[in-house]
C-alpha cells in the first residue's frame, strides 16, 4: 500500500519536534479530571469484557499508553513517526511501541481488547477516516472496546470536519455525531460519549467516543 502524502507530511512534522513535544505533552490526559475518568471508564470496560491487549494508536512518547498499563492493561503502541517511538522506548523500556500507520495496521484480525486513539485522528484527512475506523473494527476482538479523544467542532457546527491551525501538522475538529457515524459505519456500537470545555491555554472544545464491537453469536 502506497501511503498518502499527508502522512508523509505529518511523519516529517512530528520527528521534527518530538522532543520539545514529549516535554509539553508526556502524559496529555494527566491534569484534566474528565479525561482520567473517561480513559479509566475505558480500561474498566475492556477488563470487563475479558481483557486482550490493547493499542495505544499514535502513541507519541508514550505517556497514555504507560497509564493504560498502570491501569491493569496489557498495553502497547503505536506511532507512525519513528523519532515518537524512540523516545517512548527510551521512557518506558518495559513496554512495548511499534512503528506503523493507522491506515494499514500491522496487526492481525480480531486479536485486540482495545483500542486508544487518542489525539491520532486529527491529522487524517477526512476522506480516509472510514479506512482507520474499519482499520479499528478489524483489529478488535468481538467485545473490544474502541475509546476516541479529538478536538471537536462546536455545538452549533453543521460541519462534520473543520481544519485548524494546529502547530504541527494539518489538523481537523470533529463533529461528536460524525465521529459516532464512523464509529457506526465501521460495525462498532457506541456506548457514550463525552463533550469537554477547553480548559486553561487550550483553544476548542474536546470530544470523546467510547464504543463496542459486538459480540455475534
Amino acid at each position: 500500500m502506497i501511503e498518502p502524502s499527508s502522512l508523509d507530511t505529518t511523519r516529517a512534522a512530528y520527528d521534527a519536534v518530538a522532543t520539545l513535544y514529549a516535554e509539553l505533552f508526556r502524559d496529555s490526559v494527566e491534569g484534566h479530571p474528565l479525561d482520567r475518568a473517561m480513559v479509566a471508564a475505558f480500561a474498566d470496560s475492556v477488563r470487563d469484557a475479558g481483557g486482550g491487549p490493547v493499542a495505544d494508536l499514535g502513541c507519541g512518547p508514550g505517556g497514555v499508553t504507560a497509564r493504560l498499563a498502570s491501569l491493569g492493561l496489557t498495553a502497547f503502541g503505536v506511532d507512525a513517526s519513528p523519532a515518537m517511538v524512540g523516545l517512548a522506548r527510551r521512557e518506558y523500556p518495559d513496554l512495548r511501541f511499534d512503528e506503523g500507520s493507522m491506515l494499514a495496521l500491522d496487526l492481525a484480525d480480531g486479536t485486540l481488547g482495545g483500542v486508544l486513539a487518542w489525539y491520532s485522528i486529527i491529522h487524517t484527512p477526512p476522506e480516509e477516516l472510514p479506512v482507520i475506523f474499519a482499520e479499528f473494527a478489524r483489529v478488535l476482538a468481538p467485545g473490544g472496546h474502541l475509546l476516541a479523544g479529538f478536538f471537536a467542532t462546536g455545538g452549533g457546527s453543521s460541519h462534520p470536519a473543520e481544519p485548524f491551525d494546529h502547530k504541527v501538522a494539518v489538523a481537523y475538529r470533529l463533529s461528536i455525531d460524525h465521529v459516532a457515524e464512523l464509529a457506526a459505519g465501521a460495525g462498532l456500537t457506541e456506548i457514550g460519549r463525552l463533550r469537554r470545555e477547553p480548559g486553561e491555554n487550550e483553544r476548542f472544545q474536546h470530544g470523546r467516543l467510547l464504543a463496542r464491537k459486538p459480540v455475534r453469536s
